[in-house]
């Protein structure tokens, strides 16, 4: 658990910066150079994912049993875990009508994916893993929601309503076909094969 707990704290850690540090952020950029930075938070990134990985998998090992979820649980997780893939897709796919909406759908994507293996998952490891990203993403979206407000109004006053109106593009059908075409493959890959032979478990039999 001390090996998770910690691939937690530097994993959600580093890309938490912009939630509580974006000053510092700022001036670590100007030292480091935009490379710099990119180089450090990455290595960050990934030496706190591999401590997760390694540290889910030992407390699986020892597991500690919290509640015995219903059965309707797991279906219930494979719906949103389906909205959860297309909100990830959505960030990618240019032009699409899904982030035009939730302007920021990869936040809104993890949010739902915790949520939807806490209701379905009863051990003591899994709380803390997904309760954390779970956390995480709240935070972070509604941080990523002030920068918007923030930019929004600058950008109100910098430019007129006439020029802002022609400058908004609706977005395109395609892309967003596209984007929930790939998020549903995506969803079936790892629910029908990905998520039991990676993780050990089906989410649709045993």
């Amino acid at each position: 658990m001390t090996l998770l707990v910690l691939g937690l704290v530097l994993f959600l850690g580093a890309h938490s910066v912009r939630v509580f540090a974006e000053g510092w952020r700022t001036a670590m950029v100007a030292r480091l150079g935009a490379n710099g930075w990119k180089g450090a938070y990455s290595l960050a990134s990934i030496i706190g994912l591999v401590l997760i990985v390694v540290g889910f998998g030992a407390a699986r090992a020892q597991p500690v049993l919290l509640w015995v979820p219903p059965v309707w649980t797991r279906h219930l997780a494979a719906l949103l875990n389906l909205v959860a893939l297309v909100m990830l897709m959505a960030a990618y796919v240019p032009g699409n009508a899904i982030k035009a909406r939730l302007k920021h759908p990869m936040i809104l994507g993890v949010k739902v994916w915790a949520f939807a293996h806490l209701v379905s998952n009863q051990m003591l490891a899994d709380v803390v893993l997904f309760g954390a990203f779970l956390a995480w993403a709240v935070l972070d979206f509604r941080a990523a929601r002030a920068r918007d407000r923030a930019d929004g109004a600058t950008a109100v006053t910098a430019a007129t309503a006439a020029t802002a109106a022609t400058a908004v593009r609706a977005p395109a059908l395609v892309p967003t076909l596209v984007t929930v075409a790939v998020g549903v493959a995506a969803w079936a890959f790892i629910a029908f094969w990905a998520h039991g032979a990676w993780i050990g478990v089906k989410p649709f039999g045993r």
